[in-house]
């Protein structure tokens, strides 16, 4: 009984001086981390070539250097770029949580954002898919509880938001809040499942590899037949990133999605499996991910050794006895090179195998600090954004893994008003505080649809300045009657119209 008041004491104490630490911790550590990076904050393209946020404007003298290094934008220069430094104005206007707070602490929001229920407004409507080889994965659609009617019209324009959960299929606290921003902006919010996800029942023995995107293929093809005259973009949370953008590799301008972002991700996911984790954590999840499949325990058994599945302490031992360790047909050797297999299976599932044909705008919010993904210096790839022009990366000092709490929630945590340049439009579900990284993806894909309809635009009057060009053909096409003009019909998901290969926004 000691012992545990002992570590409950502990716990408290760590609870109370934690946040403090990290603070001071993390201001020595976010100084080293940008003389590394050489991240200039005054200038919009620093010596390395690279874009970068501008902050110091009207606040200017009196901003102080922690809110100028609140957040930088580092990427490619490109039109596309300089777009985005313009006009989104939430991608410099990150005030995080620091001192004496709970919200402060990295490790504390994270946890708090992944674990604590959420007093949602919104309600799922679920569409289970059959897939080709008879298994199942489902769309959870969110719909306001408000609303009598609880299924879209296929003829609706309005944007549809995909959204990948993180790999264990766990629903946390910043997803339904996602949702509900969503659903206030005039999207059509849908939640991907995996097998066996969420309830998503298990009809056939395989599960889906971390970064095989087939089944998220035929997710999508069903968006399209559902939701045909609509926008579809995609949002991805913490190591369900690695899904997304093995499907965006795969798919390249075929993948039918306007724009993609990634909150809190994962790229380097082979080395994160073995070691970038604390125990603790990984053993937290590793349980969890356990209970979830512990209803099919049977049924696997057939083709994974159970025993070994449900002895695993580790993420790399439980994903090596579901992938790895398959039970060997009868009559072959079961004997099998696990190192082998398990650097095979990577080769197979690493996210950033086919970065290179990734053909849509992608954002990733990242913060230093986040306790999941590991140090910055290591598990993040500079490199990706500052020579892909796809690729834009948003780097906070502080803000965990999917929490990115602000000063105005700290204050004003559960108070309703204003929540910036994206303040939610009246919708009948209530005003409620916005998160920062919410607040900054909603505007990245505004940004983007306007910039590409701009270009659009750009392209077309071009055309008709080339087809009404001097001479005595162009003359002759001047006397014809307008009704002779061939008009092209507009179709709001022609992607390979936009996105071929000579895009004008990586120039």
């Amino acid at each position: 009984m000691l012992e545990w008041l002992v570590a409950l004491c502990f716990v408290i104490l760590v609870v109370l001086i934690w946040p403090g630490f990290k603070y001071f911790n993390n201001e020595s550590q976010s100084d080293a981390l940008h003389q590394g990076l050489g991240i200039s904050q005054l200038a919009k393209i620093d010596k390395t070539g690279r874009c970068v946020s501008e902050q110091e404007g009207s606040d200017g003298a009196q901003a102080g250097d922690e809110k100028k290094r609140a957040v930088a934008l580092i990427c490619k220069p490109s039109a596309l770029a300089n777009y985005l430094l313009k006009h989104c104005r939430t991608f410099s206007n990150y005030s995080p949580c620091v001192g004496w707070t709970w919200r402060a602490s990295a490790l504390l929001q994270s946890v708090y954002e992944a674990c604590c229920p959420y007093d949602s407004p919104v309600q799922f409507v679920r569409d289970n898919l059959q897939l080709s080889d008879e298994g199942l994965v489902a769309l959870d659609w969110a719909v306001p509880t408000y609303q009598k009617r609880r299924r879209t019209s296929s003829h609706s324009t309005s944007p549809v938001l995909l959204i990948i959960p993180n790999s264990f299929g766990k629903i946390t606290r910043n997803l339904l809040k996602l949702c509900e921003t969503a659903l206030s902006h005039g999207y059509l919010p849908a939640v991907f499942n995996r097998r066996s996800h969420n309830g998503t029942p298990l009809t056939t023995l395989k599960l889906q590899q971390f970064g095989d995107p087939a089944d998220l293929r035929e997710a999508v093809r069903y968006i399209r037949h559902r939701q045909p005259a609509g926008k579809l973009y995609a949002v991805s949370e913490s190591t369900g990133s690695g899904l997304l953008l093995s499907y965006l590799g795969e798919c390249g301008s075929s993948s039918y999605v306007t724009a993609a972002v990634c909150l809190s991700p994962v790229f380097r996911c082979q080395s994160w499996f073995e070691n970038a984790l604390c125990w603790p954590l990984q053993w937290a999840l590793a349980l969890y991910q356990k209970i979830c499949l512990s209803r099919y325990k049977t049924v696997l058994g057939e083709t994974i050794q159970t025993d070994t599945l449900f002895s695993s302490c580790s993420l790399r031992d439980l994903e090596e006895a579901l992938f790895c360790q398959t039970i060997a047909p009868p009559g072959t050797s079961s004997s099998c090179n696990t190192s082998a297999t398990w650097d095979v299976y990577w080769e197979r599932n690493e996210p950033l195998r086919d970065v290179d044909e990734v053909a849509i705008p992608v954002l990733s919010v990242c913060a230093q600090d986040d306790p999941i993904r590991g140090d910055a210096q290591s598990t993040i790839p500079l490199e990706l954004f500052e020579t892909n022009p796809h690729f834009f990366l948003l780097l906070t000092d502080h803000g965990g893994h999917c929490g990115f709490s602000t000063q105005s929630e700290g204050s004003q945590a559960g108070a309703s008003g204003s929540v910036g340049p994206v303040a939610a439009p009246s919708s009948g579900m209530g005003s409620r505080q916005i998160s920062w990284s919410h607040k900054a993806l909603l505007e990245f894909f505004r940004a983007t649809t306007d910039f590409f309809a701009a270009e659009e635009r750009t392209k077309q009057l071009a055309a008709r300045r080339r087809g009404l060009g001097g001479g005595a053909a162009g003359r002759t096409f001047r006397n014809r009657s307008v009704s002779t003009c061939k008009r092209v019909p507009e179709c709001s998901h022609n992607i390979h119209a936009i996105y071929n290969w000579q895009r004008s926004y990586t120039r």
